[in-house]
């Protein structure tokens, strides 16, 4: 119980912290909700006027802020300029979308890169080595916006293997369950509709995951090698143990300290980094509903996305920390 009380006493100022800055920032940029939501409407200047406060942008912008955050803590970000509901009804729409995104990134990037750099710390200066490390360095360099349009342009277009943007064919959609696909689909007992599905994953998931496992690697493969150095690892060795029960139950669970470190950070700027992949996939998420939100001047679904995105970063960090315990029972939060 005083773990998570000392979580949310830390979760308090990082929240206030981030609410004002989104909040100034959204505020100074350039362009007005209202005028961009009437476009080339012809309304009276009374009308223009009733439609400002009816969005409460007649405030003085301390105000604005105190009152958003009043009802933020009574759990009501207010109604979208946009949409016209309430924020959080909006969000929760588009939620499953994303984190069924980037759960598949995730653990496409976990599965594949902490075997590769296992692998590239054992066979140090091998070939295997070498390719990992180019591997890595190369997947680390690529803008995900850029490496997502190379793959669109290769698959999509030029092999047609796979579609270019969406989560599903409409004519092959199912009941939402769950809102994400690959669980609905299966439990509607649909196998074209989950393999459709699949189909449209590919492409974000590893457009998503390539940095995000570019880097556990590079960390995987460090901790690795500096691990297999200590005199416990040579002490095992020189009992004759075969190097791959060494590898894989002594030294493997030591040097994944690091790693997840790094996958709880990295898991929360998939969140954050998923806005672009998710703009240029056509993923209808909370990313791409962001991006919208931001071009509209729709402020009160900014603040609350960008908050949720905050909580994220907090509680991967306290996940970090619980497992810190579980790889090393000396560890005590």
């Amino acid at each position: 119980m005083g773990n998570f009380l000392k979580l949310f006493i830390r979760l308090i100022p990082v929240l206030l912290g981030i609410s004002l800055i989104v909040f100034m920032m959204m505020s100074m940029t350039p362009g007005d909700p209202v005028e961009i939501m009437l476009g080339d409407q012809l309304v009276t200047p009374e009308m223009e006027q009733a439609i400002r406060k009816d969005m409460g942008l007649d405030l003085p912008i301390h105000e604005r802020f105190i009152r958003f955050l009043y009802n933020a803590s009574h759990g009501n970000f207010g109604r979208s300029f946009f949409h016209r509901r309430p924020v959080m009804e909006v969000i929760l729409e588009r939620l499953p979308a994303t984190i069924e995104l980037t759960l598949c990134a995730m653990v496409m990037a976990i599965f594949i890169s902490i075997p590769l750099g296992v692998l590239a710390a054992v066979k140090k200066g091998t070939i295997y080595d070498r390719s990992a490390v180019v591997t890595a360095m190369t997947g680390v360099s690529m803008p995900g916006f850029w490496f997502g349009i190379i793959l669109i342009i290769l698959f999509a277009v030029h092999l047609q293997w796979l579609p270019v943007s969406g989560r599903s064919v409409f004519s092959l959609r199912v009941p939402s369950v769950t809102g994400m696909l690959l669980i609905d689909t299966l439990l509607a007992g649909r196998l074209d509709s989950f393999i459709d599905a699949v189909k449209h994953l590919i492409l974000p998931t590893i457009t998503l995951g390539m940095a995000m496992g570019a880097t556990l690697m590079q960390v995987t493969r460090a901790s690795m090698m500096e691990v297999l150095k200590q005199d416990y690892i040579l002490f095992a060795e020189a009992k004759g143990l075969k190097m791959c029960r060494v590898t894989f139950l002594h030294a493997l669970k030591n040097a994944l300290i690091p790693t997840v470190t790094v996958a709880a950070i990295q898991t929360g700027q998939l969140l954050g980094g998923n806005m672009i992949i998710e703009t240029i996939f056509g993923w209808p998420g909370v990313g791409s509903l962001v991006v919208r939100a931001i071009f509209s001047r729709d402020y009160p679904m900014v603040q609350a996305a960008v908050l949720i995105y905050a909580v994220t970063y907090v509680l991967m960090n306290f996940i970090a920390d619980i497992l810190y315990t579980v790889l090393n029972p000396k560890v005590r939060l």
